[in-house]
């Protein structure tokens, strides 16, 4: 009986973080800036694009920007840049940024 309870507090509790973190307004932007070529983001959330190569993406924000090998955000990961480093990278075409 115990179990059966504890399996339902459970359920709900994940339910309602689910809502949560996926509730229209609850916007969050990285806080710092995201350079991308020499090109400054500040606040910066979303994709962006990676024009030219050799590249590089300096992180000053919060946040874990992922660089991917696809343009728009797609394909595969090819690097996560951990606040306060750099990535130079010949292949990747975008970087999204939470």
């Amino acid at each position: 009986m115990k179990q059966r309870q504890l399996a339902k507090v459970l359920g709900a509790l994940a339910a309602a973080t689910a809502l949560a973190l996926t509730a229209p307004g609850c916007a969050y932007a990285a806080e710092g800036v995201l350079i991308v070529n020499g090109q400054e983001y500040e606040d910066p959330s979303g994709c962006f694009a990676i024009d030219w190569f050799p590249s590089s993406v300096t992180n000053h924000t919060d946040a874990i920007a992922e660089v991917h090998s696809g343009p728009g955000c797609a394909g595969p990961v090819e690097w996560l840049v951990y606040p306060g480093e750099t990535y130079y990278t010949e292949t990747a075409q975008s970087v999204f940024i939470l």
